[in-house]
């Protein structure tokens, strides 16, 4: 008998380039700096995701032709091309051709993520066709999917404004009534004082200070 999934977890990366990706990051801290902190931040998340059992990793690449090159995965993570269109045809593609059950995509900047964060969606999921999880800058860090027993088109993210304050809201607005829970607030690194914020919140973690 095969191993039972809760289902998958597909983490939206990029390739770690010096020079690529992170720009507003790289113009305060540096392009080594940057390219450091990412490459720890997406190796770090598929390790964590990838050493518990309940769940497939794979990890969604761009450029596509990374898929065939990018090193230093964990054993065990697939590795598949975005493809091409903006970020909402990019996350359709896994949410529509993935084996069957939940899917969960998250972005690979956001180092809070822990494995209970995904407990909680795929725990959603099991009551709701939806799960978000809500960023401050009005995107989300994470989108789940029940896909019972599959997902059709049209999906929620046509019309969408990316990078912007409704980007969570105008999705939202295309579920078209489906069910959804939300996660709690996590926020990505994009500049050298999100950065320091997210140092001096392990810092405070560590001390135990709230």
């Amino acid at each position: 008998m095969g191993r039972r999934y809760l289902g998958t977890v597909v983490v939206m990366g990029r390739l770690p380039q010096v020079g690529v990706g992170k720009r507003r990051l790289a113009r305060d801290i540096g392009d080594i700096a940057a390219w450091r902190f990412y490459r720890q931040t997406l190796y770090g998340l598929l390790r964590r995701l990838q050493r518990d059992r309940r769940w497939r990793v794979c990890l969604a690449i761009t450029p596509d032709q990374a898929a065939l090159k990018v090193a230093g995965i964990p054993n065990g993570v697939k590795v598949i091309p975005q493809g091409r269109g903006d970020l909402g045809q990019r996350m359709g593609r896994p949410l529509q051709t993935l084996p069957t059950g939940p899917v969960v995509i998250v972005g690979s900047d956001i180092p809070d993520i822990e494995v209970t964060h995904l407990e909680q969606a795929f725990r959603l999921l099991g009551r709701r066709n939806w799960v978000f999880g809500p960023a401050a800058d009005g995107g989300y860090w994470l989108v789940g999917a029940t896909r019972r027993p599959c997902l059709k088109a049209p999906l929620p993210f046509a019309g969408v404004r990316w990078s912007s304050p409704q980007t969570l809201s105008d999705t939202l607005s295309g579920l078209r009534g489906a069910s959804y829970g939300l996660l709690e607030q996590l926020d990505d690194v994009d500049s050298g004082a999100d950065l320091e914020d997210h140092k001096q919140k392990i810092s405070r973690r560590l001390l135990g200070v709230p």
